[in-house]
Parts: C-alpha cells; structure tokens; sequence
C-alpha cells in the first residue's frame, strides 16, 4: 500500500493537498454543495483558489469602496479646522494606572487564565478554505487527505450536522431518523484515479470515524446517491459503506441514508 499519512486541512499547505476530482468539471477546492442547502455547486471556480481581495468595502472589512458621493455644498465647512468646543471636558486620568499604561488597553487580571488563542482561517484564505476552517476553534477541521507516498491519493470532508444544510435538509426527508444526539455526517470521500482499488478511501474513512468519535460524536451519517456516476458523486455508493460498517438507516431508490454508530 505504501507509506501512508493523513492531514487535516486547517491552512493553506494542506490546502493546497487536497486532490483533483476524478471529474475535471468537479473541484474539491471550490465545492459548495453540502455548505449550501439551495445554490451549492460541486463545479470547478478558479477564482475560489485564490486569496480574497477583499468585500468591496463593505462596513468593517477595512477594504476601500465606493464612498457616497461628494456634497459641493460642504466643501466650506470641511475645509476649515475643527473649533473646540468649550463645554466639552477631556476624560480625567486614572490615578490607579501604572505610568506608561494606556487607559484603553485592558488591564491584567493576574487571578484570571490567560485566554488561549484559538485556531482559525484568516479572511483573506481561498473560500473553500475558509468553508472548511469555520470550526478549527471549537470541533476542529472539516477535511482530511490521505497521502500515499506523499502523493494525495483520497480526500474526505466531514463534520458537524449543522456545517452542512443540504445534508440536513436530506435528513428532514426521514422523520423517522434520530435525531438526538444529531450525528456527524461525512459528505465528500473521493480516491484518484491512480490510487484506486487499493483500499485507500476505506482507511482514511476509518481514521475521520475515529476522529469523530474522539471529538464526542456517538453516530456518523452519509447520503449516496443512486445511479451517480463514480467520478461525479461525492458521498460513493451504498455499498461502499457497507463494507466498513455503516447500516442502512433508510431505505430509498435515490437518496438513502447509511448510519453507523460510534464507539
């Protein structure tokens, strides 16, 4: 099999890991599919493989915009110096401060822990990239690739039911479903074309259950498609989920569920 190893996605290196869809029309990099319930696309965007430049100056981004036009009629007023204002006071000072403190930093508690910073994906990373980061703070990556001699080979995105809104509108199809505690659901498990039949997409299955599991999860949940096209689905087939230990919950010709549950 090789000398195997498998990586969180949670920044741009191992961003950049993750492999080509066996359908070139199709991109990991740029899928949106299982994050959005109504408009995602598995379609390739290239412009999603690069870093942001920014909003458009929307309020807060710091990024320049169109401002509001110019009013001619206050180019006087602008153009003189502010008047001070004589009933205004200036802030008294804080005789409790240490010379050399700034009043508007805040203070030390030396009783208090230090708060720890959290991982996270800066704004200005590839979209799909910051898709992936939105829980590296609290539930931790999203996404996982298996290397094969340091070559990627397979790719699984995975998480939260709530990270992914059309896998829980497949869920509301099936009242019957448990739905407490909600399961983990794994949405994405592809292999290369040259790494197939080689058991690789069932290990590294294998290692985001044992991750999930790790994390609290006591179920996990995928939705295959019937009659998809092996390059083209994202979720593989029933089969596929049986032959490491996933049931089927549900029962139906397009879009059954595969449930297995985590110890």
């Amino acid at each position: 099999m090789g000398d195997i190893r498998i990586v969180d996605v949670t920044d741009a290196a191992s961003f950049r890991l993750v492999p080509p869809c066996g359908d070139p029309g199709f991109d990991h990099r740029s899928c949106d599919y299982w994050e959005d319930a109504d408009h995602g696309s598995k379609a390739a965007r290239l412009s999603w493989l690069k870093a942001s430049a920014g909003d458009g100056g929307k309020p807060g981004s710091g990024a320049p915009g169109k401002g509001p036009p110019a009013n001619p009629f206050l180019a006087d007023l602008e153009a003189r110096e502010p008047v001070a204002n004589p009933f205004a006071t200036a802030r008294p000072a804080n005789p409790f401060l240490t010379p050399g403190d700034d009043a508007d930093e805040p203070v030390d508690n030396p009783f208090a822990p230090r708060p720890v910073a959290k991982p996270a994906v800066g704004s200005d990373a590839p979209r799909k990239l910051q898709l992936l980061g939105r829980g590296l703070g609290v539930a931790g990556s999203y996404a996982k690739v298996l290397l094969r001699d340091d070559v990627p080979a397979a790719y699984a995105q995975f998480g939260p039911l709530t990270a992914y809104p059309r896998a829980q509108r497949t869920r509301d199809l099936y009242p019957a479903l448990p739905d407490a505690p909600l399961p983990a659901v794994i949405t994405c498990i592809a292999t290369t074309a040259d790494a197939r039949g080689a058991g690789l997409a069932k290990t590294l299955v294998g290692a985001v259950c044992d991750d999930l599991a790790e994390r609290g999860f006591t179920a996990v949940e995928t939705y295959p498609t019937i009659g998809a096209d092996l390059d083209s689905t994202s979720a593989a087939t029933p089969d596929f989920w049986r032959g490491i230990g996933f049931a089927l919950a549900i029962d139906d010709e397009r879009f059954p569920v595969m449930r297995r549950e985590l110890t």
